[in-house]
C-alpha cells in the first residue's frame, strides 16, 4: 500500500498555464492531478490512452469536434483512446483528477526532468 500527500509531489507544466502532478504511477495506469486557472485551457489533442476523471473544483467545457459538454464540480468523465478533445475552464481555478490506462510514461518523465529527479 502507498499513501501520498499532494504537497510532497512537485508540479510540472503540462501546457501553458496548466500544471500537473503525477500522483501515482502503476503497472497499468497513471493518476494525475491537473490544475488550470480560470479561462485557462488544454488545446485540442488526442492520445492512445483511455482517460477517466473527476472535476474536483471549478467548472469546465470539454469539447471534441463540434460537441461541447459542461462539466461541473463532482462530475465524472470518460474519454476513449484516440478521441480528439479539449478543455476550457469557465469557473476556476479548476482541479481535475485523471486516470490514464495504459500508464502515461511521458508524464512521469516530464515530472522527473522538471525537478531533476
Amino acid at each position: 500500500m502507498k499513501v501520498i500527500s499532494k504537497e510532497g509531489i512537485p508540479p510540472f507544466e503540462l501546457f501553458e498555464k496548466v500544471t500537473a502532478r503525477v500522483v501515482l504511477d502503476g503497472e497499468r495506469m497513471t493518476l494525475i492531478a491537473v490544475e488550470i486557472p480560470e479561462n485557462g485551457a488544454v488545446p485540442e489533442h488526442s492520445h492512445p490512452h483511455e482517460q477517466f476523471g473527476i472535476l474536483l473544483k471549478g467548472e469546465a467545457e470539454f469539447g471534441g469536434g463540434e460537441s461541447i459538454h459542461l462539466v461541473k464540480e463532482g462530475m465524472l468523465y470518460q474519454i476513449p483512446p484516440q478521441e480528439r478533445h479539449r478543455v476550457k475552464v469557465t469557473r476556476g481555478p479548476a482541479l481535475f483528477l485523471d486516470i490514464f490506462s495504459p500508464p502515461r510514461e511521458e508524464y512521469v518523465e516530464m515530472q522527473r526532468r522538471a525537478h531533476g529527479t
